[in-house]
């Protein structure tokens, strides 16, 4: 039988956290960077919101999954895009899926410098100083998009 895919649900503690912080956005408050991110509904076709921690690495912005195959991610495999709200402020973006480990990983071990404080939790043990053996091996857990604003 096939293994589900890595997926941590939030507890009540996160589910008010990211509520909280998910209003601050739409209210024009970034807490250092964050956005509440909408994306279409693969089912429903209605617009989802989640706050994220856009990630810039190399001049290029990212998401990553830091809770694993989350409903967003399956949401923006098929919407391929959505926005970001930080107030009266929306961005509309296109994202593409990184399917390479090894690129996906140099995002994933900079994301974790930054955010680590943050998300670290949801990584099983692997942090920003991991090595690159263990940092691959989450990889297939957190899926990454980069994001590309429409101008």
């Amino acid at each position: 039988m096939p293994q589900q895919p890595y997926y941590l649900r939030g507890n009540a503690f996160n589910v008010r956290m990211n509520s909280a912080i998910g209003w601050l956005a739409r209210h024009g408050f970034s807490l250092l960077g964050s956005a509440e991110m909408s994306v279409r509904g693969r089912r429903s076709g209605q617009m989802q919101r989640v706050p994220v921690n856009p990630h810039t690495h190399g001049g290029v912005q990212y998401l990553v999954s830091a809770r694993g195959h989350s409903q967003w991610v399956r949401n923006m495999r098929v919407a391929g895009g959505g926005e970001l709200r930080v107030g009266r402020k929306v961005r509309m973006f296109t994202a593409q899926e990184i399917a390479d480990d090894e690129q996906k990983m140099l995002v994933v071990r900079a994301y974790l410098e930054r955010w680590g404080w943050e998300v670290n939790q949801y990584f099983r043990g692997v942090t920003a100083r991991s090595t690159d053996a263990e940092l691959l091996a989450a990889c297939p857990d957190h899926p990454v998009f980069r994001i590309t604003v429409e101008s």
